[in-house]
């Protein structure tokens, strides 16, 4: 079933295309025709895309692995914020710092100084501090929030990227081909399809055209996220069972290694006589041995 239909695409004006002269050649495919100087794109294909990639970020999210959403455009700003309330999955709404993935670990430093610093005005460590100190502290936790206050729950590399635009967010694009992060984006007529794994063709200028698209996905996450649930509550009477039943094995184990053991007198004289060893003190060999002399 899709994710939308043909006639919302329409109305939300996901159709419409920059004008012929600022076209990129390998969006030919996704092309329906011209008018008015404009393109326009075919939205059958924009149907079958936006399907695909639904699909695809479901099954992401139903691993447990997450997806960085990058919108810093000011259209889509407030819709990507908006959309993932919900689903706990970081975002870029300001601007991409560059080296956000393929220097990571220095980011990771970043989020943690800005949470040292939210600890510090929590626990009354800010209030030692003089008035000139506070005043730094504060301007860096800002920059710091204004910055990576999206990502800081991001404890980890994202499995996938999802763009808007990706010729405005060509550096975020850049670093994800750089540690092969698969990359979701709305592609419009001006930009290349080639340059991402799962291309919407799409207007990436409208609000409305941006929405239905974000929705869609974000339908697709949110149902990846309900049946990674479901499975674990299903999974979880199966483990007590288990848990259970090895706890029985464990109690078994015990009362048999709990048994009396036979005292000396109940030793049978057969096995006497084999704890004692051999008569001739030791001194038997192998058959065939060679006999010291």
């Amino acid at each position: 079933m899709p994710r939308t239909s043909f006639e919302n695409l329409l109305e939300a004006g996901a159709h419409f295309g920059h004008l012929k002269r600022k076209w990129n050649p390998n969006i030919a495919p996704y092309v329906f025709g011209e008018k008015n100087g404009i393109h326009i794109i075919d939205l059958n294909k924009t149907l079958v895309k936006l399907d695909e990639s639904a699909n695809a970020m479901k099954q992401i999210a139903k691993s447990g692995r997450t997806i960085l959403f990058v919108a810093t455009k000011k259209q889509a700003k407030k819709i990507i914020s908006d959309a993932l309330k919900d689903t706990n999955m970081p975002s870029v709404t300001e601007r991409w710092t560059g080296g956000m993935l393929t220097n990571f670990a220095t980011i990771r430093r970043s989020i943690r100084k800005m949470a040292d610093m939210n600890k510090m005005a929590t626990d009354g460590t800010l209030d030692t501090l003089s008035k000139k100190e506070k005043l730094q502290l504060s301007r860096q936790r800002q920059k710091l929030e204004h910055q990576l206050g999206s990502i800081a729950n991001m404890t980890r590399l994202p499995a996938a990227i999802f763009v808007v635009d990706i010729s405005k967010e060509h550096i975020a694009i850049a670093e994800a081909h750089k540690l092969n992060i698969p990359t979701f984006a709305i592609v419009d007529t001006n930009s290349d399809p080639n340059r991402v794994e799962f291309a919407i063709p799409a207007n990436d200028d409208s609000s409305t055209s941006i929405k239905i698209i974000v929705d869609a996905l974000v339908s697709a996450i949110k149902e990846g996220l309900e049946e990674r649930k479901e499975a674990q509550v299903a999974n979880k009477p199966q483990d007590r069972k288990e848990f259970a039943a090895e706890e029985t094995k464990e109690e078994e184990t015990e009362e048999n290694s709990s048994e009396p053991v036979a005292t000396e007198a109940e030793i049978p004289a057969e096995e006497e006589e084999k704890a004692k060893g051999p008569k001739d003190g030791g001194r038997s060999h192998k058959k065939g041995a060679p006999q010291r002399r």
